[in-house]
């Protein structure tokens, strides 16, 4: 019998619990990515939610350079950025300048749902 190995992940919403703040919930965030690469997880995705009181996952890639900071191997990227909330070339620029500080560590999942209310939604659109 084969000895296959899974690679394993965690999506992470970023949420903030109660009693946190969110500088809190972003350093709670970092020890979960510590901890599960300490477990040998291959990756670890930072999911993007705009004008959600209970996560602070609205600025998706500065948490992914955040904690690619702060851990030393495990591969970090978007669970993901929804393209219709930004510019691609930006989205492409940003992570392909962490790709550079990063070799072989970013993930870039992508996707074209708004990932927040319509309000919002239209707030962060251009036209």
């Amino acid at each position: 019998m084969s000895n296959i190995q899974i690679p394993v992940s965690v999506l992470n919403l970023a949420p903030i619990r109660e009693g946190q703040n969110a500088k809190e919930a972003i350093e709670a965030m970092v020890d979960l990515a510590q901890a599960t690469e300490k477990m040998g997880y291959t990756r670890y995705w930072i999911a993007e939610h705009h004008n959600t009181s209970t996560l602070v996952s609205s600025a998706t890639s500065i948490l992914i350079k955040h904690t690619l900071e702060h851990t030393e191997h495990i591969r970090v990227g978007s669970g993901g950025i929804m393209l219709p909330n930004h510019s691609p070339l930006v989205v492409a620029e940003q992570f392909g300048t962490m790709a550079t500080i990063y070799p072989n560590r970013l993930d870039l999942g992508l996707g074209r749902a708004p990932g927040t209310d319509m309000m919002t939604a239209n707030a962060l659109r251009r036209a």
